[in-house]
């Protein structure tokens, strides 16, 4: 695992008022690296790393099968505060959980768009790397409101001209629910880009949110979380 000071000073260096850039906590050994190959990004506040999140990245990766996996945390997230774990425990337990995967890396990015984070992810990978983002339905919603950008439409074609996506639609709204949103005037011209995945109802059930509360009620976290980082989440460690 990172220690907790080299963790700190990658934070530090990262500023979400300059240009857009990613900073690796743990690469990946057998990351992309002389070649193109397919990445696939899991962009998330991993508050903390749960097995719904393991799910999204176990199906994702039969429909897209990457050559990399790269957990993602953002210093500046949209629309979220900084509420739960700190971001250095949250990278913490990533770099654990990625200890034994040679195809999975672990890096914070300072911006929290997804067109700020592809720049800053395409400044580390070779040209010609298709990109594919994972994210929830809510998280692509938010891709496609006009008030994160100045020009929404001219922003959008230059993340969607080398990225894709993969989203899993969220409880309460079923898949045909995104169907319905890849429909839309303003998100069919980019649709064919963006492949959805239905979430099982007892992936759904698990959240972080329902993890941080069970630690705060002093409750075990075991079934919620991956085992890798079970021993790190006690009742005595939910702050």
């Amino acid at each position: 695992m990172e220690s907790g000071e080299r963790i700190v000073e990658v934070l530090a260096g990262l500023d979400p008022n300059g240009p857009p850039r990613l900073a690796f906590v743990r690469p990946a050994p057998a990351r992309i690296a002389g070649a193109p190959g397919c990445l696939l990004c899991l962009s998330a506040s991993f508050n903390p790393l749960t097995l719904a999140h393991v799910w999204l990245i176990q199906e994702a990766s039969r429909l897209v099968p990457p050559d990399e996996v790269l957990l993602l945390l953002a210093k500046a997230n949209v629309d979220k505060g900084a509420t739960g774990f700190p971001l250095e425990r949250r990278l913490s337990l990533l770099s654990r959980y990625a200890e034994s995967r040679p195809t999975l890396s672990v890096a914070v990015v300072s911006h929290g768009r997804f067109v700020d984070k592809a720049e800053a992810i395409r400044a580390h990978y070779p040209r010609g790397c298709l990109l594919t983002f994972l994210v929830g339905f809510d998280t692509l919603i938010r891709v496609f409101d006009q008030k994160y950008y100045a020009d929404r439409d001219a922003s959008l074609a230059v993340l969607f001209a080398e990225s894709e996506f993969v989203v899993a639609n969220r409880e309460p709204d079923p898949p045909e629910a995104v169907h319905g949103f890849l429909t839309r005037p303003d998100v069919a011209p980019f649709a064919s880009s963006i492949h959805v995945i239905r979430l099982p109802e007892e992936v759904a059930a698990i959240s972080a949110t329902a993890v941080r509360d069970r630690l705060a009620r002093g409750e075990s976290v075991a079934g919620l979380v991956p085992p890798e980082i079970l021993p790190f989440l006690t009742p005595s460690t939910s702050h």
